[in-house]
């Protein structure tokens, strides 16, 4: 019998707005089950689709959802989160966050968090978002920026096209759980005696 492959590392998983952030909770269980720690901010509007309570379940870790008051255990919580990561996946990655993003805005815990992130950790966008939102000029202009200014430390997973919330077809769907987990393994640091199986 094949034992599944184990990885060591933590990954923290930004969850953004938008109807897809149900699926990150399956992010979380692929993840585990390869061995991972996850933690998981949780913005404002992901946690209208999504409660706290079921990350919370499935990585068995808290939580973080608020900037303010921002202090666990006389630690910052947004400089905490961004140094104790080896990755960072935004799952889903919504064309607010994106803008938010490519403007260096910080006006909560999960901005603040990736403009604070060391500068020797990945980043990972899964962007899901209507059609019209993801091929809008200033969207993928964004993205392009972004990516030239982060020096290679971001890296996009392509929507896939499908039919979408909105019942719309085309590109704009979140990829499936097991890709978008798979992709931010291959972005963990490799560590002495270890071997991708």
């Amino acid at each position: 019998m094949n034992a599944a492959r184990t990885d060591t590392g933590r990954i923290l998983l930004v969850v953004t707005g938008g109807i897809a952030a149900y699926k990150a909770c399956d992010v979380v269980r692929e993840l585990k089950h390869a061995g991972l720690e996850v933690d998981v901010i949780l913005t404002r509007e992901a946690g209208a689709f999504v409660t706290a309570t079921t990350f919370e379940a499935l990585s068995g870790r808290r939580v973080h959802s608020e900037l303010l008051p921002g202090v666990t255990d006389g630690e910052i919580d947004h400089i905490r989160l961004g140094r104790s990561a080896d990755v960072v996946g935004v799952v889903p990655a919504t064309a607010n966050f994106i803008a938010k993003l490519h403007a260096g805005l910080c006006d909560d815990l999960a901005s603040a968090t990736l403009l604070a992130l060391p500068k020797q950790v990945p980043i990972l966008v899964a962007p899901a978002m209507n059609v019209e939102m993801w091929t809008h000029p200033v969207t993928q202009r964004n993205l392009r920026e972004l990516k030239v200014a982060m020096a290679g430390r971001l890296s996009l997973l392509e929507p896939v096209a499908k039919e979408l919330a909105c019942g719309e077809v085309g590109p704009g769907g979140l990829p499936e759980p097991a890709a978008i987990a798979t992709a931010l393994r291959a972005l963990l640091p490799k560590r002495k005696g270890t071997t991708s199986a």
